[in-house]
């Protein structure tokens, strides 16, 4: 599913138009993606948890030359799916 058919099944589960799906959709997904890039983590209870995660330096190989280097430290977005949303899946 993308995002036009995520929009599409949004307007028609809430009984809105597709122009509100879309600005609701797109409100929250940036919502979402300010918070956990400012290292807040957002909880959706049932569905997940958006969070930022550190990952540390490491080292890692050149795959053109095999030269060793190192990674840098860097925070990556990571989630987490609810108890829910697992079962959901599983079933």
């Amino acid at each position: 599913m993308n995002k036009g058919e995520l929009i599409d099944a949004i307007a028609e589960k809430a009984s809105v138009s597709k122009k509100d799906a879309d600005r609701i959709l797109t409100a929250a997904l940036e919502t979402i993606q300010e918070a956990v890039s400012s290292g807040e983590k957002v909880t959706l209870v049932g569905f997940g948890t958006f969070e930022p995660r550190e990952r540390s330096a490491r080292e890692g190989r050149n795959p053109k030359t095999g030269e060793t280097m190192t990674i840098p430290a860097t925070r990556v977005p990571a989630f987490s799916a609810g108890k829910l949303f697992k079962e959901k899946v599983v079933s």
